[in-house]
C-alpha cells in the first residue's frame, strides 16, 4: 500500500561534500530534508520510488530504470567520494510493467541510456540512507506527455503497491522555478515567484486540482522541473483525504526549492482529481466553442471534417465579408494549454481568407513536423487562434519594429525566417529578430532584408 508521498528539490550543492559551504544558504531545506527523510523511515517502507526529471526522458514514454539495481556519485559535482548504491524491487517493477502493457499505457524499461543513477534520484536517496532507509527503489523517468499520463502514472504506481501489498513511499523530486534572480545562473522571470507561490499554495494546502490545472505557459516561463513529478505523486493518491506539510520553501540563489510531505488518509471520491480537472476543461472548451467567431469556427470545422472524411471542408456558402478577402493566415492548435501545431501563410495562396484557413488549419493539425498527426479522439480536447496577416512590408531598419505591435520576417536569399508579433517571452526586437533567423536558417551576421507586418488576432 502507498504509504505516503515526499516533493523534495535536489540542489547538489546541499550535500556538503558539494557545497563546501554554501550549502548553509539553504540550512532550512537541509533541516526540512533531513525530517521528511525521517519521516519516511519512520513509514517503514519496503520500496520507495522516486520520480527523476533528470533520469532517461522521452517525449512519448516513461522510462522505468531495468536491472537488479544501480550505483552512482557526485563525480560531476567535484565530489566522486560521495556514492549511493540501490537495490530496485524488481518485483515492482515487474507489476507495474504489466499494468502498462495491460492498458497498452507508454511506460515500461525499454531504451535505457545510463544505469547510473542520476542527481534528482542520488540526492533524496542520500538523506534517506543517512536516515536509515535500507528498502528497495524503483526509478521512474518523466515525459513528455501530458499531465493525464502523469497522473494515471501515479494511480498504477498506487496500484501496485496495493496488489503487491508492498509498503512503499513515493518521492517526487523536482526543484521549483529556475528564474527567480536576475543574477541568478538562469536570470529573472515574472513567472517565477508566481509559480513558486503556486507550488507553495498546493504543498500547504493538498490542493492536488490547483496542482494538475497549472498552466503550461507559466511552468514553462519560469523554468521549472518538478511539475511532471508531482502529478504522478497526486495521482498516486487520487481519491484519498491527504493531510499535507510544507516544510519549507528557499530559493536564495535564483531557484526554488520546496519540500513537503504528504500523508493519505480515507478513501474520498470528493478528491477524485483528475475527473475533475477534465469536467473543468470540457467546461472551458463548451465556454470557447459558444463564444467561436466565424474565423475560429472555420479552422475547427476544417479540421474536424477532414480527421473524420479524409477530405478538405468545402468553403461554406454565404462567406461573411472579413472571410471573403485575401490575406496571409496562421492557424494554431493548442492541447492541454500546449501548442499542438501551427501553420500559416504569410501572403494569400488562396482564393479568399476561408479557403487560407480550411487548408492551414488542415496542415497545422497534420503536418506540422514537430507534432504527430491529431487523431480524432483528441478533436473533442483543441482550442484553436486564427491569425490574420496585413501585407509585408518592407523596412530598413530594425528601430521600425515593436514586439507587441509588429511581426517580422527575415529574408536572406531564398531563406526565409517568420515571428508572429505579441508572442510571450518575446520582449525585445533584438530577440524577435535573432529568433526569426535562426527559423529560417540564417546566420546573426548575414544580411537580411527585413519585413514588418500587422495581425489580427482571433482567439
Amino acid at each position: 500500500m502507498l504509504l505516503g508521498a515526499i516533493a523534495v528539490p535536489h540542489p547538489p550543492l546541499i550535500i556538503p561534500e558539494v557545497g563546501r559551504g554554501q550549502e548553509k544558504g539553504i540550512q532550512p531545506i537541509i533541516d526540512a530534508y533531513r525530517e521528511a527523510a525521517k519521516w519516511v523511515v519512520e513509514k517503514a517502507p519496503e520500496t520507495v520510488v522516486v520520480t527523476s526529471p533528470h533520469s532517461v526522458m522521452y517525449g512519448d514514454y516513461f522510462h522505468i530504470s531495468p536491472g537488479e539495481g544501480a550505483r552512482g556519485d557526485f563525480g560531476n559535482f567535484r565530489a566522486p567520494e560521495v556514492k549511493v548504491t540501490v537495490e530496485y524491487d524488481a518485483a515492482f517493477r515487474k507489476q507495474l510493467c504489466a499494468l502498462a502493457d495491460k492498458e497498452d499505457f507508454p511506460a515500461g524499461i525499454m531504451g535505457e541510456k545510463s544505469a547510473a543513477l542520476d542527481h534528482a534520484t542520488l540526492i533524496p536517496l542520500y538523506f534517506l540512507q543517512e536516515a536509515g532507509f535500507k528498502g528497495k527503489v524503483i526509478r521512474i523517468g518523466l515525459s513528455g506527455l501530458s499531465r493525464r499520463h502523469h497522473y494515471h502514472l501515479g494511480e498504477m504506481i498506487a496500484q501496485t503497491a496495493r496488489l503487491l501489498k508492498r509498503p512503499t513511499v513515493l518521492v517526487a523530486s523536482g526543484d521549483l522555478s529556475h528564474k527567480l534572480l536576475a543574477e541568478g545562473p538562469y536570470g529573472f522571470d515574472p513567472a517565477g515567484p508566481v509559480f513558486d507561490e503556486r507550488m507553495q499554495e498546493c504543498f500547504r494546502d493538498g490542493d492536488f486540482l490547483k496542482l494538475l490545472a497549472t498552466p503550461n505557459a507559466l511552468a514553462d516561463s519560469a523554468a521549472e522541473c518538478g511539475l511532471r513529478s508531482f502529478w504522478i505523486m497526486a495521482g498516486a493518491m487520487d481519491r484519498r483525504q491527504v493531510k499535507s506539510r510544507l516544510l519549507a520553501y528557499e530559493g536564495p540563489f535564483g531557484v526554488g526549492y520546496g519540500t513537503a510531505i504528504f500523508e493519505p488518509g480515507e478513501r474520498d471520491e470528493s478528491r477524485a482529481i483528475l475527473d475533475l480537472y477534465e469536467q473543468e476543461q470540457r467546461e472551458k472548451i463548451a465556454a470557447l466553442r459558444a463564444n467561436e467567431d466565424a474565423h475560429l469556427s472555420l479552422a475547427r470545422a476544417s479540421l474536424e471534417y477532414f480527421v473524420k472524411h479524409h477530405e478538405y471542408l468545402p468553403v461554406p456558402k454565404d462567406l461573411p465579408e472579413e472571410l471573403q478577402g485575401r490575406h496571409g493566415a496562421f492557424v494554431s492548435i493548442k492541447k492541454d494549454g500546449a501548442l499542438r501545431g501551427c501553420i500559416g501563410t504569410f501572403l494569400p495562396t488562396r482564393d479568399n481568407l476561408a479557403q487560407e484557413i480550411i487548408y492551414n488549419a488542415v496542415s497545422a493539425g497534420l503536418n506540422d513536423p514537430r507534432f504527430s498527426q491529431v487523431t480524432e479522439a483528441e478533436l473533442g480536447e483543441l482550442v484553436y487562434d486564427v491569425d490574420v496577416l496585413t501585407e509585408p512590408e518592407p523596412i530598413d531598419s530594425p528601430a521600425k519594429l515593436d514586439v507587441r505591435r509588429y511581426g517580422v520576417i527575415v529574408q536572406s536569399g531564398n531563406r526565409r525566417g517568420l515571428l508572429l508579433p505579441d508572442l510571450e517571452g518575446v520582449d525585445t526586437v533584438e530577440q524577435q529578430v535573432s529568433i526569426a533567423r535562426r527559423k529560417g536558417n540564417i546566420g546573426e551576421k548575414e544580411k537580411v532584408q527585413l519585413y514588418r507586418f500587422e495581425v489580427e488576432r482571433h482567439v
